[in-house]
């Protein structure tokens, strides 16, 4: 294995179960490798973070992280008619978001963000229902 630094912008680091750790293309939906993946991204705008969409990770939490910049990540009613929960994060602060848990996310302003989880079975659901 020849060592070369990496973009964690540009691409993502899969942990195997195995114990192997690869460089990979990120991914958002669901992947059947059994890999936990970390990925990093900069975001300017809510179309950046999909804030139109519900996502869930059935398999496994989820650690969101914001490295620098602020937003707000929200957490669907567990019952109809409820209101959503809301966490703020800033620079240096994460959340962890509960195994089989709705959410989504919102700007404050550019940021640096980082998530770590098992990506096997995610779920995406657009916030209208459509």
């Amino acid at each position: 294995m020849t060592t070369q630094p990496l973009d964690l912008f540009g691409s993502a680091l899969h942990f195997h179960p195995d114990g192997a750790v690869r460089a990979a293309a990120r991914q958002m939906t669901t992947s059947d490798s059994g890999a936990w993946q970390i990925a990093a991204f900069h975001v300017e705008t809510d179309a950046d973070v999909h804030a139109d969409q519900w996502e869930m990770h059935p398999e496994a939490e989820e650690a969101v992280c914001c490295l620098s910049g602020g937003l707000r990540v929200h957490f669907r009613p567990a019952e109809p008619g409820g209101t959503e929960e809301v966490v703020r994060l800033s620079g240096g602060s994460a959340v962890i978001v509960a195994r089989g848990r709705w959410h989504r996310l919102e700007l404050d302003c550019p940021s640096d963000l980082m998530s770590v989880t098992l990506r096997q079975g995610t779920r995406l659901e657009r916030r209208d229902g459509a």
